[in-house]
Order: structure tokens, then sequence, then C-alpha cells
């Protein structure tokens, strides 16, 4: 198209129609374009009106005025847009996928919002849209929508806002390209500059709460600059941030082969649910899954309901033919036959605490085939539950039954229980309450209910919005306490079998025979761990407060000190109290000739201890990733440190790694500590296998002829809130990094305050990372060489990966973290583990 009175014209050479969207060759004078083959491609953008992509145009136009609109212009949205170059694109919101972008939810809230004049303030633009906990961000993207249509006010009608949520919530990739970039280009001059880039990356780090990230922000917007405008104009357009949107969307898409498209089908089809619609059917394969799936557990418990049932029966009928059965009935047969499974039960409870006995047992048997050791305190639970329901029989029955008959019986009928109550009959309840058989029972049960309710995690953990007075009571502190009030009913508990109404005899009185076992092996195991405490004396070499509140302790490494990774010992600080000892897991490993542990500082106890070390610590050097250090063994004047004692090491489900070739360690938070030392110790046992095997070659010995047990893979899944998180464990994820020439340890770090990808809030976040990890080999969250994920990790599609990448074989899934996460992973091992191959054993720990 030539204008008239002018000579000069443009040539637009379009190539053809790619996904719906023309592709610009050649932008320039006519003259100048005499050799298509050596022009650049300067523009790629996306036309409304319908071309025939099989036509060479050529489109005339005065040359100055069409050559600066084409290469400033922006892309207009058509029928499909740039998804699939970006399979993530930017998203301002996470729709649902079944509503997609409904407005109805947003019209509810700007009704609730608003002012009686239906005007929504900006302020309330964020909640309004869902987007609540990003307010900064919300405002910035509202200038951004309001600016382009004239809208200088900071409020808003219903259908502007109808038009902001419209544009917002656009599945066209070019509409939320130009959007973003008007987040940036606040003077709307179509150029960004390092000011702006430096001020949406401080914006961008605020909503993800990164604050390291603000601290380097103009470094960070410096680097963006250098990379996207290296002829140094002072600004960077539209075309060159959507090169550093692909370049980080690229960078982290993983592109699967043909086989392993192949096998992702084939898995999912396996993985897809079967309907069954025969009840008994259904019936029949859910026994079937949940036998298979707990039949550790079901044996053990299904011993003790036997035993308990025997226990029972066979006291109830002995008391069927004693002379009190005429007057009391089945009442006092009753009474006794709990009474009996209360005996066995109060002894058994000590056995599953019986730490150091539990932990030789896992070390040194094979009966972790059989037993699951893993579940101690569980059946201590369960046993506990028994207790309480042979309490509430034993004295139900007395209170309402017998002794109501006894008190009740006629003179003749009490005769014959003369020798066992007295010549007087009983008149009322006082009577039975003021003797030593009815105090200690009251007594007990009041003791026990105490430790009982104190034990539950609402009070164990004072989750309780309770008074700051009644804080005090409760919490671990009043949970240990509580706990050791088992002295006094074991005590009044011998006393009350002792003194029996319708027993006389010694040897009748069974009660001491059954605890008299368990107690003194318990007592032992006290004692032991109370001279072991003394004995295994330990220094502190070094402490450091990291951020959220975690407190790393290197120890001396007593004398003959053996663990295992993935065990824990026990703590005592007397500076805080002389008795109560607190358990945490060992973070070093067994190579090491110090003990680390790191502790969170979640309640009292640990709370106080970071206190006392806090006071002994340093300003940390720039160098140092943490707020206070202290390195005694490079300090002059030695401070004086806290004494503390450990007792251990005992075994945890952690430990119990080395049976599988293949595992998958996930940690939540804190919840990290066990797996990094089975981190380490699957690191230092790669490496020293790898020198054993190449002695062996340059020897000329077979390699074969030496078993190697060490696990052959191991994948680390850690997710945690806070990105001051990862200077934990940091010098772990570099050594990784580094020495793990093998591939034998994928480390994947989550942070889950950053949004996910394809999220606009966390899209500069994902271009600073990618650019800044080619350039530097560092993440810009985790300060490691091991990139960092956003949000939550798909657990399903980790079990998938691990399912298709190792057929046929045993994986060993261990998590430490809250509860929380427990059923999701056990319910995936267990539906996996049913459908595939691939088999999956779950073991857990929770904090």
């Amino acid at each position: 198209m030539q204008a008239k009175d002018e000579e000069e014209y443009v040539e637009i050479t379009i190539d053809g129609l790619v996904d719906d969207s023309l592709l610009v060759q050649n932008i320039g004078p006519r003259r100048e374009l005499e050799n298509t083959h050596n022009d650049p491609v300067r523009d790629e953008y996306s036309v409304a009106d319908d071309i025939d992509d099989h036509h060479h145009q050529v489109i005339q136009n005065n040359s100055e005025k069409a050559y600066d609109h084409a290469a400033t212009r922006t892309r207009r949205n058509m029928p499909a847009d740039g998804s699939d170059r970006f399979p993530k694109g930017l998203e301002f919101m996470r729709m649902n996928r079944f509503d997609g972008g409904s407005w109805a939810p947003v019209e509810k809230r700007f009704d609730e919002l608003a002012d009686r004049f239906g005007i929504l303030s900006k302020s309330h633009f964020g909640q309004c849209i869902g987007m609540r906990e990003s307010r900064e961000f919300a405002n910035q993207l509202f200038d951004a929508l309001a600016r382009p249509r004239g809208i200088t006010s900071a409020s808003l009608l219903k259908d502007e806002l109808r038009e902001f949520w419209e544009q917002i919530t656009d599945e066209s990739f070019d509409v939320r390209l130009e959007t973003f970039f008007d987040m940036v280009d606040k003077d709307g001059d179509g150029q960004i500059t390092e000011e702006e880039v430096k001020e949406i990356i401080l914006l961008s780090a605020t909503a993800n709460k990164l604050s390291k990230i603000q601290i380097y922000a103009e470094e960070y917007a410096a680097l963006i600059m250098e990379e996207l405008d290296p002829e140094n104009l002072g600004y960077i357009e539209l075309y060159q941030l959507e090169e550093l949107l692909q370049g980080s969307a690229q960078s982290n898409y993983l592109e699967t082969d043909a086989e392993s498209r192949l096998l992702s089908q084939l898995l999912s089809q396996k993985l897809k649910p079967t309907i069954e619609y025969n009840p008994i059917k259904r019936c029949y394969r859910w026994l079937t899954f949940f036998v298979v799936d707990n039949w550790k557990r079901i044996w053990v418990i299904g011993i003790w309901l036997a035993i308990c049932v025997c226990l029972f029966t066979w006291k109830f009928i002995q008391y069927k033919d004693r002379a009190v059965f005429k007057v009391t009935g089945y009442c006092v047969a009753t009474a006794k036959g709990a009474a009996e499974t209360l005996k066995f039960n109060m002894a058994l409870i000590l056995l599953p605490v019986c730490r150091n006995t539990i932990t030789w047992l896992r070390s040194n048997t094979q009966l972790g085939v059989l037993v699951p050791y893993d579940d101690n305190i569980n059946f201590h639970k369960v046993i506990a539950a028994g207790i309480i329901i042979g309490v509430g029989v034993h004295a139900g029955a007395h209170l309402t039954c017998d002794f109501p008959r006894l008190i009740n019986t006629t003179d003749e009928n009490y005769g014959p229980l003369e020798p066992f109550f007295g010549q007087k009959q009983p008149k009322n309840y006082w009577w039975f309450m003021k003797g030593i058989e009815g105090w200690t029972g009251i007594v007990m049960v009041m003791l026990m209910a105490i430790a009982f309710i104190l034990a539950q995690p609402s009070f164990r953990r004072n989750r309780l919005n309770s008074p700051r007075i009644l804080k005090r009571f409760i919490g671990f502190n009043a949970f240990w306490y509580s706990h050791h009030l088992f002295v006094i009913v074991y005590v009044l508990f011998v006393i009350h079998g002792y003194y029996l109404y319708l027993s006389k005899k010694w040897y009748k009185k069974t009660t001491w025979m059954y605890l008299v076992v368990p107690i003194l092996f318990y007592a032992c195991e006290r004692l032991l761990r109370l001279f072991r405490s003394e004995y295994q004396r330990v220094e502190i070499l070094k402490v450091a407060v990291y951020s959220g509140n975690v407190l790393e302790i290197h120890m001396s490494r007593p004398h003959g000190f053996k663990y295992s990774s993935g065990q824990y010992i026990y703590l005592n600080c007397s500076a805080i109290s002389p008795f109560e000892w607190h358990p945490f897991s060992i973070t070093s490993t067994p190579g090491n000739d110090y003990l680390s542990v790191h502790i969170r500082t979640l309640g009292d106890w640990t709370r106080q201890l970071k206190s006392v070390f806090s006071q002994v610590c340093r300003v940390p050097s720039i160098n140092e990733n943490c707020f206070l250090i202290a390195d005694i063994e490079q300090l002059k004047d030695k401070p004086n440190m806290p004494r503390l004692l450990i007792d251990g090491p005992y075994g945890a489900p952690a430990q119990d790694y080395k049976q599988y070739e293949v595992i998958l360690l996930i940690g939540l938070g804190i919840g990290a500590t066990p797996m990094i030392s089975i981190l380490k110790g699957v690191l230092n046992d790669v490496q020293q296998y790898k020198e054993i095997e190449d002695g062996m070659i340059k020897s000329g010995v077979k390699s074969n002829k030496r078993k190697h047990n060490a696990t052959k893979k191991a994948y680390f899944y850690w997710v945690t809130r806070e990105q001051g998180s990862f200077e934990w464990f940091m010098d772990l994820m570099n050594e990784v990094a580094e020495k793990d020439n093998y591939g034998v340890i994928e480390l994947h770090n989550y942070c889950t305050s950053v949004y996910e990808e394809g999220d606009a809030r966390s899209a500069w976040i994902t271009m600073l990372q990618s650019l800044y990890y080619a350039k530097n080999g560092v993440d810009i969250v985790s300060g490691t060489r091991v990139k960092t994920h956003f949000a939550k990790p798909s657990w399903r599609r980790v079990f998938e990966h691990l399912g298709r990448k190792h057929v046929g074989q045993r994986i060993g899934v261990f998590y430490c973290g809250p509860p929380a996460l427990n059923s999701e992973l056990k319910w995936l091992s267990q539906d996996f583990s049913r459908k595939l191959t691939t088999k999956f054993d779950f073991h857990n720990e929770n904090y």
C-alpha cells in the first residue's frame, strides 16, 4: 500500500501463519530489502484479521511512521495465543478449571466491599479480586489496568471492575504479557528503565516473602539490564521482556523423550481408578488392601486383644463359682475380669517406651520383618485406651451394680460374705470409699485422668486459645511432668491390688506378679539413661543461630559413641531444668568426629535454650549466613557455655534407609534434620565404595567379590515456608552438588512462600532465578547450587516419576514433618504399590 505524494514505502515480509500468529520476517524500507535472507527478525505479532498465509504480501506506507509503528507495536490477541510457547503462562489469578474466570464471586465481594454509592476503593481492590495477601501487587496491577483507560481516581464502578477482571483473566498470553509489561512501565512510554525493574523486583520479593532478594534488588536489576540492554540504551522493550520470559520458561520445562511419554501414558492408564459396583467385591478388595498394608499391626493387635479376652474370660468364669456370685451376680465377675486385663495392660504399657531395648532390637535383630517398631508410641496409646476401658468397666460394675446389691441384700444372703466384708453389712457407699481399696482407686483414676488429658495433642502442643495464666500449666512441660505421676500410680496400684475384699491369700493377690518384671526392666532402662548421660560427657564446639529461630549446636563426640544416620538423641540443659529431656535428630554422620543437632524454637524449653546460647554468641561476619555464632575452638577467651547432657542414640524409622537401593526422603521445615544425616551418609558411602572399586580395578581384583549394600539412588524433597530456612543446610547442599559426581542424590528444594510457576506474582522471581543461575550457578532463593522450586510439590507427580523410572524396584519413602501430610503420602505409597510393579514402603516420623 503506497501513500500518495510519497515515494518511499515499507515492505513487510510475512512468512506464514504459526499457531494463528503471523511471523514477521522483515520490516524496513523496500530498497533495503532486496536480499531478505540477510535481514534479522524484527518483530512477531498477531493480527486479528483473516489473512491468507500462503501468499507473500507487501504492505506499503509512509516509511518513518510505518517503521516506528511496526517496531513498537504490541501483540493483540487472536483466537489462539502463545500458550504453546509458554505452557505456564502469566496468570494473575488461579482459576478453577470448572468455572474458569468466574465473575460471580468477584461481583459478590464487590457488593460487600463497595460503599453505598456502589464505588470500590483501590484499597479493597486486592481483596475483591482474591489477592488479599498481595495488596501491594494488587495496587500495582490496579494502576496498570487503570492507566490505559484514563482512570485517575483511586476507585472503581462495577462495570469498570468487570473490564479489569476480563483482562486479567483473559486466556490470551499476549494480553497478559501486555498487562504485565504495563505494571512495570509506569509512565506508559513503552520502555522499562532500570529503576522500574528494581521497583518491580522489590514488589515481587515482598509479595513472595523473599527478604534476601529485597536486599540485592539493585544488583539483580543491573543484571537484567545487562542481559537485555547490551547496547546500554537505558531501557528494555516488550519483545525483550518476552525473550527473558521465554528463556526462563524453557529452562524450567523438561521435555521427555518418546519412550518416557509412552511409559507415562501406560502409567496413567494403570492409575485410573476402577469402579466396582458389586458391594461384596468392593468390600473384599478393600479388606484385602487393608490386610496387605497393615498385617504387622494386625497380628500384634490381634495377639494383644486375644490375651485380654482370655484373661477377662478366665477371671469371669472363676468368680461364677464363688459365693459372692449369688449376691452380686455377673457384676462382680465383670469387675474382676476387667481388673485382670488392667493388671496385664499396666505391665505391658511400659515396654513400648523402653527406648534402649527397641533400638537394640531394631539394630541387631531381624524382628523388624514382623514387628512394627515405628508404631511403638501408637501401641503405647492403644494400651492406654485399653486401660481406660478397663477402668471404666471395673469401676462402673462396682459402683452401679455389685455395691448397691451388697448394700441392699438380705441378712440371710449376706451371711456367707461376712469373712470378706466383716460382720456388719455395708450400709452406704461411704463404707467402700473410706477403705484402702476405695481411696486408692479414686486417687489412681484422678492421676491417670490428668496424665491422659495433658497428653492430648491440643494440650501437649499448647494449641488451645486459653488464658495466659492457664498456658503455664499446659504444653510439653505439663505433659512431661504429669506422665511421671505414673510412679505414684503404680505404688497405689500395688496397694489397691493387695488389699482385696475377696482374696486373702498372698499368692492370689497377683497384681505385683504382673508388674515386677516390667517395672524392674523399665527401672534399669532409666538407670542406664542416667549413668550413660553422665558418662557421655560432651563439650560445646560451635553454636549458630539461624533465621527461622533455628539453633545449630556442634558437640564433641564421646568416646565409643556409635550411631547410625537417621537416629536421634535426647538433650538436657541443667541451666533450664535438670529433669527435662527432649529428643532431636542427629544431623552429623557416623564418619564425623563431632555431633550436631538443629533445634527449632517451638516451645518453652527450646526458646529458653536459644536464649541461653544467644548470650555467648557474637554477630557473624559478612561471609557467615547466620544471625549469631560462637566457634568455641577459635576463641582465645573461652566463654562459660551451658552444660549439655546427651542420652542415646535411639532408633528411628529413618535409620532403615539402608534396606533400600532407592529412597525418597521428604522433610517439611525442620523435619529435614534426620534426612540431612542420611544424605551425608549416602554421599560418604558412595565415595568410599567408588574408591574401593577403583582400588580393586587397579589391583586386578574383580569387583563382584565384594558386596556393596549402600543406597544407589536418593531423592530428597525439602519443603519450607521461609527463604531463610535454606541457610540451615546450605553447606550440605553445596557439598552434594560439588561431590556427587555419579548422580546418586537428587535434591529438590521447595519454597512455599513463592507463588507457583506461571503466576504473575512470581514471574520476575522466576526470570531472575533462571538468569542468575545460568550466569553464576547459584540459586537466588536458597543461595546454594541447588535450584529452588516454587509453591508446594505435586506428590502424585513425584510418585509417578519414581514409578516410571524404577520399574519393579522397592522404594523406601521416609517422611519427617507435621502429621498433616502423613495420610496423603501413605495413601499414595499404598495406591502406587497396588497398581504398579514398583513398590513404595512408607515410614513416617512426626514432630
